[in-house]
């Protein structure tokens, strides 16, 4: 027999799934019993649900969500579009918004774009042809979610505001907890505090650093603009970036814009045997595990990440269910200062 012969031969059989007519045999009731029983549209008594339930289970039903989708017309999955899962600040964004699509019998389809634009834009087409109601993003480009707002699906942008668009947007308190944090510094006696910051163009970046500013106008200093230093999303160029800052000029105190700078101006001081906080202090906005593991621990900006990702997902699931009025709701999660170990007092 030839290996084409053989290998036809070998092929198992198709395993048949079970199906609601199966789960209403078994349950002893209705086929239109199951589908309310099992879903949360429409009613069923508890006795029923819980019948029906055990039946399911006993007999290894599952929902056929993409059939049920055709025959609704409407889909139960919602779209994440996230930059970066080994960030624990988008993991824990993921969390929150996991935690309450599924209280609400929504099913999240993650996707994780790189950051890159390209990506992005294919995984928005991706979800169109799902034919979800609404997708949750953290924007690279302002024009994925004008794209997916033009076909008809509700968008809800968290983390970061690009331009001005019709949709919801979800954020920390950027500004607030910036100017909160370089307050903590300004009044331990720190008044050469270097910013390190990656980017200014999205609502995220230029509100720390319009935060930052505010809070030496609030102390009637001027910023001197060669402590802001501009580098990149990546923890090496922040370490580089870090170590031209502290070649060229004198600072005792550094604020990084985010966890991922943190790391990178931490390795840095390590590197130098610089001693935190009695020789230079060390602050960041993002606050995620590792910064209350190392010693001394990180003093930093918690953004309250999860809640963020559930009042994504509340704001969104509203607009679906239509319960807003059509103007654009922009909610703002408010930010913590967790002051630790790695900042004290200016050095003489």
């Amino acid at each position: 027999m030839s290996p084409r012969g053989q290998a036809e031969r070998a092929a198992p059989e198709p395993v048949r799934r079970p199906t609601v007519q199966d789960v209403a045999r078994e349950a002893g009731v209705s086929p239109s019993t199951v589908s309310r029983a099992l879903h949360t549209r429409g009613y069923a008594s508890p006795d029923v649900r819980a019948r029906v339930r055990a039946a399911a289970e006993r007999i290894g039903y599952v929902t056929d969500h993409n059939a049920r989708n055709l025959r609704s017309r409407t889909s139960t999955s919602i779209g994440v579009l996230i930059s970066d899962l080994r960030n624990p600040f988008y993991a824990d964004l993921a969390a929150g918004i996991e935690e309450e699509l599924r209280a609400a019998e929504y099913q999240m389809v993650l996707v994780n774009d790189n950051g890159d634009p390209a990506e992005e834009m294919q995984a928005a087409e991706t979800l169109l042809a799902m034919r979800v109601p609404g997708v949750i993003v953290t924007p690279v480009t302002a024009k994925c979610p004008q794209v997916l707002q033009d076909n008809g699906v509700h968008v809800v942008c968290a983390d970061r505001e690009l331009g001005r668009s019709n949709g919801d947007v979800v954020l920390s308190d950027n500004k607030s907890g910036a100017r909160e944090l370089t307050e903590h510094l300004l009044a331990l006696g720190h008044t050469r505090i270097g910013l390190l910051i990656d980017e200014t163009k999205w609502s995220t970046g230029a509100g720390r650093l319009a935060g930052f500013r505010a809070a030496h106008a609030e102390h009637d200093l001027e910023v001197d603009e060669n402590l802001i230093a501009y580098t990149s999303f990546d923890a090496d160029a922040a370490r580089r970036t870090t170590r031209k800052l502290l070649n060229d000029h004198e600072v005792t105190a550094i604020i990084s814009a985010n966890n991922v700078l943190a790391q990178g101006a931490l390795a840095e001081l390590k590197d130098r045997r610089l001693k935190i906080p009695r020789q230079i202090s060390l602050a960041a906005y993002d606050d995620v595990p590792w910064m209350s593991l190392v010693q001394p621990a990180l003093t930093t900006v918690d953004q309250s990440t999860v809640e963020m990702g559930r009042s994504c997902a509340r704001l969104l699931l509203a607009r679906i269910r239509g319960e807003l009025p059509r103007k654009r709701r922009l909610v703002k999660v408010p930010a913590r200062l967790i002051v630790r170990g790695s900042t004290g007092p200016a050095p003489r």
